[in-house]
């Protein structure tokens, strides 16, 4: 049966994963990966991060393969349903399902005497990363399970967050011109926002990056000049730009736009793990070309394309990196991932999992 290796069944996985809450604690899900893995003979580690990580193969390998993906949940939890080949429910297709079919490929997987291939599954891709962050797996080239469609995505825009703040002079509002007003000063930086992308190329796969102002917060009292003026902004990137590279620019183009008896300073939001930066992976390397063609041959549509959210993915960039998976972000009704819909059909699940086991298989040889 398309998926099965060595007795594992990715869809009977996946009917035992899917009634697991981990939405605000992964450590059942956690200890079910644990004993999937030791019963089908690997050798997982659970390191300080909470990473679930499973390598067979050479030790000194010429080329290693990583797959990777999460198993934790955004809230709340859906309860588990099954109907007509069809798994309901939270993290049927984000990303059990692709956890799923990457299982199969894993224990399918027989390495070649210069070759190794490592499972690495990470706690906390819904928040802050935290796992994927302190990952110590060096990859040559990594697959990442997300719900794709089953086609092979190869570049993704990065995500950056950051708050434009701008000091002025309180006043009497019957008295504007002895004070210096910040929210006034918003429509300067309005303006830069607008227009920060002009003179910028749109990325050839991602398309153009874009600059989104989404919060704002000003001001203390109704009949006084405001001295201070929040503004929060959210950027998806594009290669080559990356976090640092923004700020410093942004900052640079406000600084110039606002008038001088204003202040301005931007930052980006303080967390303890890397932004997700935009990554993007050649079309034509093997990686990319192998997994098409083998989508393709099990019965997947298999095109190559961007996938549309930002992901783990970027972390392991820029060693060549696809994103993979069954199940879809949205359908022609809706939100799927992340919804109170979320589903995946069984039949893609066994699609997905025929087509890593061939691609790993032709990788690893």
């Amino acid at each position: 049966m398309s998926g099965d290796a060595d007795g594992f069944d990715p869809v009977a996985f996946l009917e035992r994963a899917v009634p697991v809450a981990s939405n605000d604690d992964v450590s059942e899900m956690r200890e079910l990966l644990v004993e999937t893995l030791e019963a089908e003979g690997a050798d997982p580690t659970v390191d300080d991060a909470g990473n679930t990580v499973a390598s067979k193969g050479a030790t000194e390998p010429a080329t290693h393969l990583v797959l990777n993906t999460h198993i934790d949940t955004v809230s709340p939890h859906v309860p588990y349903a099954r109907e007509n080949g069809v798994i309901r429910g939270r993290g049927s297709c984000d990303a059990k399902g692709p956890l799923a079919s990457l299982l199969s490929a894993f224990f399918a997987a027989d390495p070649g005497p210069d070759s190794r291939v490592t499972l690495a599954v990470t706690p906390d891709e819904e928040l802050l990363s935290t796992g994927a962050a302190a990952l110590d797996v060096d990859g040559d080239m990594y697959i990442v399970g997300e719900p794709t469609g089953l086609d092979v995505c190869t570049a993704a825009k990065g995500r950056f967050e950051g708050t434009v703040s701008l000091s002025g002079v309180a006043a009497h509002a019957a008295e504007p011109q002895s004070g210096s007003n910040a929210v006034d000063a918003l429509a300067s930086v309005l303006d830069a926002l607008r227009s920060f992308d002009d003179d910028r190329e749109a990325h050839p796969d991602l398309g153009p990056a874009t600059l989104t102002p989404t919060m704002v917060d000003g001001g203390a009292n109704s009949n006084q000049v405001p001295a201070d003026c929040r503004l929060v902004v959210d950027r998806r990137s594009v290669p080559p730009e990356t976090a640092d590279g923004f700020r410093d620019e942004l900052e640079s183009t406000l600084r110039a736009a606002v008038p001088d008896d204003v202040g301005v300073d931007f930052a980006l939001t303080e967390r303890p793990t890397p932004f997700l930066e935009a990554f993007a992976t050649d079309p034509d390397h093997e990686l990319v070309t192998t997994l098409a063609a083998a989508s393709r041959d099990a019965g997947g549509r298999a095109d190559v394309r961007p996938f549309t959210a930002a992901t783990e993915a970027s972390y392991f960039s820029p060693a060549p990196v696809v994103v993979f998976g069954p199940g879809h972000l949205a359908d022609d009704e809706g939100a799927v991932a992340h919804a109170e819909r979320e589903y995946v059909r069984t039949d893609d699940v066994r699609t997905a999992a025929a087509a890593l086991e061939a691609a790993v298989a032709a990788i690893l040889a």
